[in-house]
């Protein structure tokens, strides 16, 4: 299972980043890193992006870098 599949509302555990070089790079910058825990406040009337939270802040990802990061719910 991925971000991009974890519906409003939902916590998620952070299991694996896929990808690689610089986009994974600005995955882990933003705070994605394994184990830590992602909550799914909203995500845009048209499906992209996503609005986050991750480690007490507000953040909002594409649904194409959601798909890069496996996780457990």
């Amino acid at each position: 299972m991925t971000l991009k599949d974890v519906r409003v509302g939902e916590t998620a555990t952070i299991k694996k980043l896929h990808g690689e070089g610089p986009t994974k790079r600005r995955i882990m910058d933003m705070g994605l890193t394994k184990g830590t825990e992602v909550y799914v406040r909203k995500v845009a009337p048209l499906g992209d992006p996503m609005e986050l939270n991750v480690r007490g802040y507000e953040l909002s990802v594409r649904k194409a870098d959601a798909e890069m990061i496996e996780v457990e719910v």
